[in-house]
C-alpha cells in the first residue's frame, strides 16, 4: 500500500482522479507564516502558533489545531510500503517538504520506502508556478518518476528545518554557506526566506518592496496586484490571505505606505469582503520616499513580525538582509 502526501488539497484532488493508487493525504500549513519551532508538536509551540494565525490570518484556533490528527498519521507510517511526497520548488513548498522528511528522519520506518517528486518545471507550461497548474493527465505523466529519498536527503532537511526554526540569525546564516545539493531547490527558497527579512537599504522586505514598485506608476486593485506580485516573488509561493496581510501593515496609521480607496475589511480565512475586490491601491508621498531610500521604514514604523523561527521586533533590530550581496547582515547603529 502507498500513501502519497501533496503540497494541498488542488494536487491531491487531481491524484484522486485515477492517477496514482494508494491513499492521498494533503498536508495542510503555511510554514512561511508565523512562529515556527523545531517540535511542532509540542503542545505550548503549537498553541503559540494557533493564536497568532488566528489573530493575523483569520484562522479559528479550533481549526488548526486539528492538525495534529494529520500529524497522528505520520507516526503510524510502517503500514505503508512506500510514502511518495509531491512538492515543488518554492518556499512555500520546500519549508513543508524539509519539515515532512525531518520527521520522517526521526521514524523507524523499517522497509517502508520514502520517495519524492520535487520539480521546478513543466515541459510545455510557461511559466511553470507548481503542481496545481498542471492536468490529472500532465501529473500522471510524472507518476512514477519520483525518485528514493535516502540518508544524504534525510540529513540535509533536519539541517535546514533546523536553521529555518532557529531564533538565532547566525543559524541562518550558517545554513546558506553548506552544501545543500542533496536538495536542490532548498538553498535558493531559504534566501528567498530571508529577502523577506527588512534591508539595509530602506527597512523593507522584499514583498514590500516588490509591492511598492510595482504600484509605483499607477492604481491597481487588490486581485491584479496580487497577481502581478505573486508572479514576481513566485519563489516565494505566496497566498493571498498572506498577500492581504502585508497590504494590512503597509497601509495602517501612522506611516503608511499605500492608500487604499473604498476599503471596508481585509478578507480572512473566516471572512470573505467582496467588496474589496473594487477598492483601489496607490503610493502615499511617504510610500515614494521610502522606495527611493530617503526614509527608512524600519525606523519609522518598528517591527514585530516572525520570519521562520526569528523574532523580530522593536525600530533598530541589528539585522538586515542586503540585496546586493544576497545575505544577511549585521547593521551598526
Amino acid at each position: 500500500m502507498m500513501l502519497h502526501i501533496t503540497n494541498g488539497d488542488s494536487v491531491a484532488n487531481k491524484l484522486r482522479q485515477g492517477v496514482v493508487q494508494g491513499e492521498i493525504m494533503a498536508w495542510r500549513e503555511i510554514y512561511t507564516v508565523g512562529p515556527v519551532f523545531r517540535n511542532m508538536a509540542e503542545r505550548g509551540n503549537r498553541e503559540t502558533r494557533a493564536r497568532y494565525l488566528e489573530r493575523r490570518l483569520g484562522i479559528p484556533q479550533a481549526d488548526y489545531l486539528k492538525i495534529e490528527e494529520q500529524e497522528q498519521i505520520l507516526r503510524d507510517l510502517k503500514k505503508y510500503n512506500e510514502i511518495v511526497l509531491w512538492f515543488e520548488y518554492d518556499l512555500f513548498d520546500q519549508t513543508m517538504l524539509c519539515y515532512l522528511l525531518h520527521c520522517l528522519a526521526k521514524l523507524a520506518l523499517g522497509d517502508t520506502k520514502v520517495s519524492l517528486l520535487c520539480i521546478g518545471d513543466y515541459p510545455g507550461v510557461e511559466p511553470f508556478y507548481g503542481l496545481g497548474q498542471l492536468t490529472a493527465e500532465q501529473l500522471m505523466a510524472l507518476s512514477g518518476t519520483w525518485q528514493s529519498v535516502g540518508a544524504r536527503e534525510l540529513e540535509l532537511a533536519s539541517r535546514m528545518w533546523k536553521a529555518y526554526t532557529s531564533p538565532l540569525p547566525e543559524q541562518h546564516i550558517r545554513f546558506l554557506q553548506e552544501d545543500t545539493s542533496a536538495l536542490p531547490f532548498v538553498k535558493k527558497a531559504f534566501e528567498a526566506h530571508l529577502s523577506r527579512i527588512p534591508s539595509v537599504h530602506n527597512g523593507l522586505g522584499i514583498i514590500e518592496q516588490t509591492t511598492l514598485e510595482t504600484v509605483r506608476d499607477g492604481e491597481y486593485g487588490p486581485h491584479a496586484l496580487f497577481g502581478q506580485v505573486g508572479d514576481k516573488l513566485h519563489m516565494l509561493g505566496m497566498g493571498d490571505l498572506e498577500f492581504w496581510q502585508h497590504l494590512k501593515n503597509m497601509s495602517k496609521e501612522p506611516y503608511p505606505l499605500l492608500l487604499i480607496q473604498g476599503l471596508e475589511a481585509f478578507p480572512d480565512f473566516s471572512s470573505a469582503v467582496p467588496a474589496f475586490a473594487h477598492c483601489r491601491i496607490t503610493l502615499t508621498a511617504l510610500g515614494r520616499k521610502v522606495l527611493a531610500g530617503e526614509e527608512d521604514y524600519l525606523s519609522l514604523k518598528g517591527i514585530d513580525e516572525w520570519y521562520g523561527g526569528l523574532h523580530l521586533e522593536g525600530r533598530s533590530i541589528p539585522w538586515r538582509w542586503d540585496t546586493c550581496r544576497n545575505e544577511l547582515s549585521r547593521v551598526i547603529f
